[in-house]
């Protein structure tokens, strides 16, 4: 496994980084031995930075990786997020990034997360009502006591990651980035790189949607989404066809072509690969073992046109809580 430094202010990262949130939520049913085992295989090949989120299943995902981890915290870099707030039924009802908040949401996450203290410290999305300021400074006071060591950023814009990092130094931000989701070119990748703030990419296979995946019936997040529904989907399945093929005339996998390009893209990126079973995880590491060419990321953009991918990233509710959409 590849190591790298996770920007000019954080640890030492493997190449790749496992999210767990589809064992806990939004992806229709999970094992939770399967989960488990994922995880320890990933371990097992070297990934050392584990993402999830406290809002994640309401807390599953905390707990999962909690039990996942026992006599195994110390080769691990715990990765989360925190301000989502959910009511009962599931819908989220806000985000909350009060100084207050972040030091309460901590110390739940502590406690079902079964440790001492959390490597990386996020707020999920910014909360417009409170300057970013007060919220990293909070982090920062957690990082004081000894319950936090690293600060990151998600989904924030260019000029709130400046703000941010001028109060405490950022060491990531995390930010869908994929072969069809390439909006952070424009400012925001120029904006961290200078800044010394490494990315940490989720989304690179766009939801599934690079893989040909279809969303289930029950409980699938992505039968709502505007890539996967009506024409819009009927849309995509004709380039997603020509990268399936593509993928098979090298004798790989589109989800392998799509992780490469991320990795192809500098040393200071680190996708986040979602993968659910250990079926998934196999095939997502085989994508250390390429090397892209000139002419295949070429061919992978030509083929992946963002402009010819039809519906947005999330629906319209969600893209409107988006700092870095602004």
């Amino acid at each position: 496994m590849r190591i790298q430094q996770l920007g000019r202010a954080g640890p030492q990262v493997s190449a790749l980084a496992l999210g767990s949130m589809g064992m806990s939520d939004w992806y229709g049913p999970a094992d939770e031995a399967e989960s488990i085992a994922t995880i320890h295989a990933a371990i097992d090949a070297g990934i050392n930075l584990l993402d999830t989120g406290d809002f994640y299943g309401m807390g599953h995902n905390e707990m999962l990786l909690g039990r996942a981890l026992e006599g195994r915290r110390d080769r691990v870099l715990l990765s989360v997020k925190f301000g989502a707030m959910r009511a009962p039924s599931g819908a989220f009802i806000g985000v909350d990034g009060r100084p207050q908040a972040v030091k309460n949401f901590a110390a739940y996450s502590l406690r079902r997360l079964r440790t001492g203290h959390i490597d990386i410290y996020r707020l999920t999305r910014l909360d417009p009502g409170v300057p970013i300021e007060d919220t990293v400074g909070a982090i920062a006071d957690l990082i004081q006591g000894g319950y936090v060591r690293f600060v990151g950023l998600s989904e924030a814009g260019a000029a709130t990651v400046r703000r941010a990092h001028a109060v405490h130094p950022i060491c990531d931000l995390q930010i869908e980035y994929s072969l069809v989701s390439r909006g952070i070119e424009k400012a925001i990748l120029p904006a961290v790189r200078e800044l010394g703030i490494a990315v940490t990419a989720y989304g690179v296979l766009s939801r599934g949607l690079l893989t040909g995946s279809q969303p289930g019936e029950r409980n699938d997040i992505r039968a709502r989404l505007p890539r996967f529904t009506g024409t819009n989907y009927q849309q995509n399945r004709q380039w997603i066809g020509s990268l399936t093929r593509l993928a098979a005339e090298q004798g790989t996998t589109p989800a392998q072509l799509a992780i490469a390009w991320v990795l192809s893209k500098g040393s200071g990126i680190v996708p986040v690969i979602g993968a659910r079973t250990r079926t998934q995880l196999a095939d997502s590491l085989g994508a250390l073992d390429l090397t892209l060419s000139a002419a295949d990321v070429a061919r992978l953009e030509e083929i992946c046109d963002a402009g010819r991918v039809a519906g947005a990233r999330y629906d319209a509710a969600q893209m409107k809580m988006l700092d870095s959409e602004r």
